[in-house]
């Protein structure tokens, strides 16, 4: 079985910034798109930036600029530097992975936990 563990997460003040991790653990064989989404209160979850395992990456409008995602393969981990940021940034940031694991061999898409980011004076 896969799990993702997320840091990172915490308050900040407008204009400042942070740094998620998240790390994949258990039977991988291989991952590929690995992407972080968020959830403001009362809102639905939405798309923040994604990463391929080839290094391509794509980006809301709403981060671009600000926001860069990054990869360690080695490390099977994702990261989102978060700058510039403001209080509509804040939310539950949560972590998704596209994991082929054994023994199933299969394609599967995995979530985090969530952490909570909060942009405020």
């Amino acid at each position: 079985q896969v799990q993702l563990l997320e840091s990172g997460g915490g308050l900040v003040q407008p204009g400042g910034s942070l740094r998620l991790s998240c790390a994949a653990a258990g039977s991988i064989l291989s991952i590929n798109v690995m992407g972080w989404y968020r959830q403001a209160p009362g809102k639905e979850r939405e798309l923040v930036a994604t990463i391929t395992s080839g290094g391509r990456t794509n980006y809301v409008d709403f981060v671009k600029g600000r926001f860069t995602i990054s990869r360690d393969n080695a490390k099977n981990t994702v990261y989102l530097q978060m700058n510039s940021m403001n209080p509509e940034d804040t939310a539950v940031y949560y972590c998704n992975m596209q994991v082929l694991d054994y023994p199933s061999n299969t394609w599967r898409g995995v979530w985090g936990q969530g952490t909570l980011v909060t942009v405020s004076s």
